[in-house]
């Protein structure tokens, strides 16, 4: 790491830190709301309420990420996180209904600040990662943000138990300031201009939309992970599989909850050594079959170990899969699109996330919750095989052979 540049060594370790408490309230307030309500469903209109203004309003962030400063905009976004720890913290003075209610409200909050933070972070982190060794450089900063997701979840969920739920959101804020801090330290990056800043955001909008749906590559790499992810993520569901269906808590459930991280980490720490570079597009369509196989053995274990190395596998596969689209947004899009580009990629991203939790939850209390997980495993498994039909440039990517888009 020490070959970096200084400032993107800087900028790891506040992205590493706000991803750490980030991915602690995610985590926090789906597991608290299961806890006062105890109903599965609950959990997939958690999920819709984020994807609301996740969805509707990140094509607007990206247009956002590319006319401002994005380095200003990441700041904002993570100070705005910590104001909502602070609102749930005052859930203690609240009853349980009024609980529930700020639990939806901080859902949906956090829905509209990550559709300016996802394409600024983004912009921001290819603003600053240089083009020679972008994979390797892109890969360091994927293992740094997955180790303190993996870490960040568990602690939150042990302060969850061990002190109050107040106390562990308000650990989490103290980090974000802290996150803040360190990225003040990094100075502004050569941010190219858009060219089109007077056409109006609808035109900036539609210029990103037309780039992103005219190249088969972006536009496979982004469908093979909403397809997949929407139907085979089984993460809404871990609360109602901790506590209904391995019945270890909420300590358990945290451990359980790192588990992708722990395989996702593996992964990139492996992307570091040895990046896919020459079968990219073979190694994706292969880590995204391998977590529909792995999502569908953790619906049918009984066994915590067994449900472990499952989601760790799933994790895996899913970590490969991000370093090599990260590394396809990268080379692949002009500078003064990174932002749109990016809010194009999220919109996939939480489509597949949060309307995938909303889609888990709904099918959970028609099915069951073990059905509804081991039959998205099988749908991703058929995802696979008509994206490869479907994008075959995707599939033989090289990216050694890659040309950076230049705008």
């Amino acid at each position: 790491m020490s070959d970096l540049p200084p400032n993107f060594r800087r900028f790891i370790a506040a992205s590493a830190l706000a991803r750490f408490s980030t991915a602690g309230i995610a985590v926090l307030i789906g597991y608290h709301l299961y806890v006062l309500t105890h109903d599965p469903l609950s959990l997939g209109w958690l999920g819709l309420g984020q994807a609301i203004p996740a969805i509707g309003l990140v094509l607007f962030g990206g247009v956002v990420a590319d006319r401002f400063n994005r380095r200003m905009l990441v700041l904002a976004c993570w100070a705005s996180e910590g104001v909502v720890c602070l609102l749930l913290a005052a859930t203690a003075m609240l009853g349980t209904q009024q609980a529930i209610m700020m639990l939806y409200a901080a859902g949906f909050l956090t829905g509209c600040i990550g559709a300016v933070q996802s394409p600024a972070t983004t912009g921001l982190e290819s603003d600053l990662v240089p083009e020679a060794g972008a994979m390797r450089s892109l890969s360091v900063l994927a293992s740094a943000t997955q180790a303190t997701g993996l870490v960040g979840p568990v602690l939150a969920s042990i302060l969850f138990d061990l002190i109050t739920p107040e106390g562990a959101y308000g650990v989490l804020a103290v980090v974000l300031v802290l996150a803040c801090l360190l990225l003040r330290l990094v100075p502004t990056p050569p941010q190219p201009r858009l060219a089109s800043h007077g056409d109006g955001v609808m035109a900036n909008v539609r210029e990103g939309l037309s780039f992103a749906f005219n190249d088969q590559v972006l536009l496979g790499s982004m469908a093979l992970d909403l397809f997949a992810v929407f139907f085979g993520g089984a993460t809404a569901l871990l609360p109602a599989y901790a506590s209904d269906v391995l019945g270890i808590g909420a300590t358990g459930f945290g451990i359980l909850r790192a588990a992708m991280p722990v395989g996702s980490l593996l992964a990139m720490l492996a992307a570091v050594r040895r990046p896919p570079n020459r079968f990219a597009g073979l190694t994706m369509h292969a880590a995204v079959a391998g977590f529909g196989i792995a999502i569908i053995t953790f619906a049918l274990s009984r066994n915590f170990v067994l449900s472990f190395v499952a989601l760790a596998l799933a994790g895996a596969c899913d970590g490969m899969s991000v370093v090599i689209r990260r590394a396809v947004l990268r080379l692949g899009t002009p500078g003064p699109m990174r932002g749109r580009i990016a809010a194009v990629r999220m919109v996939f991203v939480n489509s597949s996330n949060q309307l995938g939790d909303f889609e888990s939850g709904m099918l959970a209390a028609a099915i069951g919750i073990v059905p509804a997980v081991w039959v998205g495993g099988v749908i991703t498994l058929a995802v696979v095989a008509i994206t490869a039909w479907r994008a075959p440039k995707l599939l033989r990517l090289n990216l050694s052979e890659f040309s950076v888009a230049e705008g």
